[in-house]
């Protein structure tokens, strides 16, 4: 491990605050409701906000949703593609005790630390909030940072490391994607197609977002069945 994760870590492994704080973190770090259902419904919001920029910012919310799905993908493949990286609070060479190392998810101990996809996932998300609104994207990525990221680094389920590597690919994804050269390919049929069939679309659009929102844990698991299965 290098020196500015290890000096992190070990930093954060030393700071131990009271039972319900701890609690807290990582119900903030575990549950849906700190992550995709705060920064989700921005989004729903900017697609209903009606001036003279509201196509434009409905291609831009399109383009953001698809980022988030493509980070997502190229999070889940880097992990398996990467060298696989212990998370530091199943490390036995740090020899460090995290404040919530007590409760332990099996699923984390055979999935490996870097990069992170949360911080690449909600980083994308964020990115594209931000380049629709700067004020509302500028609180987006700050709440990104404080209650997504850093818990999970105080938590010891990432290194510093994995987490801004996750983000820095996050925002690049959306960055291209949201590039009107790219953009005009695919969000600009995709809006014509959804005012046409307005049904159906917000139909999909509950089921992406609810997927977006859960970080497609459900259908993993289905996944992981049906393989285990045949």
């Amino acid at each position: 491990m290098n020196s500015f994760d290890s000096s992190i870590e070990i930093y954060l492994s030393n700071v131990h605050f009271g039972h319900f704080a701890t609690q807290s973190i990582e119900s903030i770090a575990d549950l849906y409701t700190f992550k995709g259902l705060v920064l989700i419904p921005v989004l729903w919001w900017m697609w209903f906000q009606k001036d003279e920029r509201r196509e434009w910012r409905r291609e831009m919310v399109l383009a953001t949703l698809l980022s988030g799905l493509v980070a997502l993908f190229v999070g889940r493949l880097l992990t398996h593609w990467l060298p696989f990286r212990v998370r530091p609070v199943y490390s036995a060479e740090l020899h460090l005790q995290f404040a919530g190392s007590n409760i332990k998810e099996a699923l984390l101990t055979s999935w490996s630390s870097f990069p992170s996809d949360h911080a690449m996932l909600w980083m994308a998300v964020a990115t594209g909030i931000f380049l629709v609104s700067r004020g509302i994207g500028v609180l987006a990525i700050l709440y990104t940072v404080l209650f997504i990221c850093v818990p999970r680094a105080y938590l010891g389920f990432h290194y510093p490391t994995d987490l801004l590597v996750g983000a820095a690919v996050g925002i690049g994804i959306t960055y291209v994607m949201t590039r009107r050269v790219i953009r005009v390919r695919y969000a600009t049929p995709a809006l014509r197609w959804i005012e046409r069939y307005s049904g159906p679309s917000a139909a999909l659009a509950f089921i992406l977002c609810l997927e977006l929102v859960t970080q497609l844990d459900e259908l993993r698991t289905l996944a992981n069945i049906a393989l285990k299965h045949p």
